[in-house]
């Protein structure tokens, strides 16, 4: 897969990064026929069942990084993150949610900044991204559905509908498939991620060059000129160049990168937005909620019904993808293992989440020239978000006792950053962002940001569709507005995920 490296080459585009944004941006710009090079720090993953292994994915947690971070005490930590091809999309549980038009705007009474950008101008880009990841609805199965018909009833007032999934139509035909996609990879293809959806369509393209296992560790300025990025380093010592580079490395990697350069290059006093960079981090309040009861519950998916209350709308909840042996782990370790086996068959799982909103003491931090770098996060600073979330887990809890169900709740920590997003704050006004509304970093040329590190906000949703989409909006102004700009390639249609 590595490309041959040619010192005197420059590309139209360097993409650092293959996940949600990294992949779309490439496929949109190779569609358009510029010269393109995707670097990815991991390699892919293994097309066996591995990556469905429990033991292997869960207990040995075999594919998760080994990067220690310090948290605001000084503690270390490692963050639940994912370097392969594809990035966290190959894990993630395949929930693909629109934000909605008032997510767009300023909520101050929650913390929350305005995006740059209407929800109609993600609206085509939403639909592309569908399309591509082929997004679909599940009809609710059997356990769920009395599990939801029962919170439906007053007081509770729960309101559900159905949750777009960009799962294969056929993933019901194959038990462990459906039974281990939220939080494993698919080796039979049947969840859209950004590999499979997107740089799968553009693989064979001439004018895509692919370097795995060979992480960029700095941004290279043009001679004279470090306002303007030219290219970029990687660990093997190699200098890539282009006209343009996209940063899509994830809110807790790409503002270290732009945090060195800035310091480099003494650019502290001379960017207005330098100060933002890495601050304004967003994680979602996260709780995981496990309800047992006295029937045993064989669904397979489960994950196909979103709930809402109306009296928390900066929340949602919804079903874990997991089956009985997943569910155990997360029952309290003082319940004895076989006894926790038992509950898990008979329990359904939820994810609980809150909506959290900036500040700037929430932050990931460059570790200079050594140590673990800084993921500095309180929820206390975002006292309404943490208040919304209190009630929510209250609330859906008693809701559950109420359907019949003994409710467990488990609190995700520090650790757990899959919707982490935030970093580089996109916004008009170079004094409180960093990037603008086509993705550029404020006062910078050749600079791009195409990953969850710009939201604004993190919405009471997963954040991977608007990823997607503000990635194939940023890639598609940019190809339009590049004088080389050709008709795009003939590199495939976009095809919804196949049964």
């Amino acid at each position: 897969m590595n490309a041959s490296h040619d010192p005197d080459r420059v590309y139209d585009a360097i993409i650092v990064g293959s996940g949600a944004g990294g992949a779309a941006a490439a496929y949109r710009l190779v569609q358009a026929g510029l010269e393109v090079l995707l670097v990815e720090k991991g390699r892919e993953l293994p097309r066996d069942a591995t990556t469905l292994d429990v033991q292997a994915v869960v207990h040995e947690g075999r594919f998760k990084s080994r990067e220690p971070w310090r948290d605001g005490a000084g503690r270390l930590l490692v963050p639940e993150e994912y370097f392969n091809v594809g990035g966290k999309t190959r894990w993630y549980g395949a929930a693909l949610l629109r934000y909605s038009t008032g997510e767009f705007h300023a909520d101050a009474t929650h913390q929350c900044r305005g995006w740059p950008i209407a929800a109609a101008d993600l609206q085509p880009y939403y639909e592309q991204a569908e399309r591509l990841l082929g997004v679909r609805r599940f009809e609710p199965e059997p356990g769920l559905r009395r599990i939801a018909e029962r919170l439906a009833r007053a007081p509770s007032a729960w309101q559900a509908e159905p949750l777009p999934m960009g799962l294969a139509a056929g993933i019901l035909g194959n038990e462990r498939e459906a039974r281990h996609f939220d939080g494993f990879a698919s080796p039979a293809g049947l969840k859209g991620d950004a590999r499979a959806s997107f740089l799968d369509r553009v693989r064979d393209a001439p004018n895509l060059a692919v370097r795995t296992e060979d992480a960029v560790t700095e941004l290279v300025a043009a001679p004279a000129r470090p306002a303007r990025v030219e290219g970029v380093r990687t660990a093997s010592g190699v200098v890539h160049r282009a006209r343009h580079v996209l940063l899509a490395a994830g809110a807790l990697h790409t503002p270290r990168l732009v945090q060195k350069y800035v310091a480099d290059h003494g650019l502290e006093s001379v960017l207005p937005c330098a100060r933002h960079v890495g601050r304004n981090l967003k994680l979602h309040l996260l709780t995981a909620v496990v309800g047992v009861g006295a029937t045993r519950q064989d669904d397979l998916l489960r994950k196909t019904t979103l709930f809402t209350h109306p009296e928390l709308p900066h929340s949602s909840v919804q079903p874990l993808g997991f089956d009985g042996e997943l569910i155990a782990g997360l029952i309290p370790r003082l319940v004895p293992r076989p006894l926790a086996r038992l509950l898990g068959a008979h329990a359904y799982g939820f994810f609980l989440q809150t909506e959290d909103g900036s500040h700037p003491d929430n932050r990931v931090e460059w570790a200079g020239a050594g140590g673990a770098p800084l993921l500095d996060y309180d929820a206390r600073r975002v006292a309404p978000a943490l208040a919304e979330h209190t009630a929510l887990v209250s609330r859906f809890r008693s809701a559950l006792v109420r359907a019949g169900l003994l409710a467990f709740s488990q609190r995700i920590g520090l650790a757990g950053t899959a919707h982490a997003c935030g970093t580089m704050i996109a916004g008009h006004n170079p004094a409180d962002s960093v990037v603008d509304a086509d993705g550029r970093v404020h006062g910078m040329d050749g600079l791009y940001v195409v990953d969850g590190s710009v939201l604004p906000r993190s919405s009471r949703v997963n954040p991977s569709l608007s990823i997607y989409g503000w990635s194939l909006r940023v890639a598609d102004r940019l190809a339009l507005a590049n004088p080389g700009h050709r008709q795009p390639a003939d590199v495939g249609g976009i095809e919804a995920l196949s049964a």
